[in-house]
């Protein structure tokens, strides 16, 4: 594998990503929300996430920049972040198929909400989560430059630190003691670690 195929499979796998979401998107648009965290700062996170994940590795891919920071690439890294983009791609997928109609790309609870506790939230919280922090990872293998690279780690787990929190707590609200229960036998965003 060579960095420019890297750069290819990021790239393809960023659209996959959109490919995924899009019917999801257009279907959340047309049911009734009863409650909403949206404002200026969720819309600053998402910035920071979209910034991250997406202007700055596509910044780098269309023009090299920043130059200064690249370091040499190896083909083991390039098959890594192939495998672990693969492993996103699937567990967000599987995330947006198991929560069908509960599904927003916000701080949303829907008008006939349900708790969804099968498919992959079966063992954590927030797999979507976890599917965000493997695009990161593998943006990290893909990009050989120390600062395109990391910057969907940073973006996007500046989203994460500052929402995972909030949304718990509207979940705890939303369904109270069955949330509670749920977060004693499942992890965040890490089978059985975290």
């Amino acid at each position: 594998m060579t960095a420019w195929t890297a750069k290819v499979i990021l790239m393809s796998g960023a659209v996959a990503w959109f490919l995924i979401r899009l019917p999801h998107q257009l279907r959340a648009a047309r049911t009734s929300i009863a409650k909403s965290a949206r404002g200026p700062r969720e819309a600053m996170l998402l910035t920071c996430s979209l910034t991250g994940l997406g202007l700055v590795p596509l910044l780098y891919i269309l023009t090299g920049v920043p130059k200064f920071a690249d370091y040499p690439f190896t083909p083991l890294q390039g098959w890594l972040g192939a495998l672990v983009f693969l492993g996103s791609l699937w567990l967000f997928h599987a995330t947006h198929r198991t929560l069908g109609r509960n599904w927003s790309d916000s701080l949303e609870v829907r008008t006939q909400h349900n708790l969804v506790t099968a498919g992959p939230y079966r063992l954590v919280r927030h797999p979507m989560y976890s599917a965000f922090f493997l695009w990161a990872l593998a943006q990290v293998l893909l990009l050989p430059n120390w600062l395109a690279g990391p910057a969907g780690l940073v973006g996007f787990g500046t989203l994460f630190a500052f929402r995972v929190g909030r949304e718990e707590r509207l979940m705890l609200e939303t369904f109270g003691a069955e949330y509670r229960a749920y977060m004693q036998r499942t992890a965040r965003i890490v089978p059985w670690i975290y």
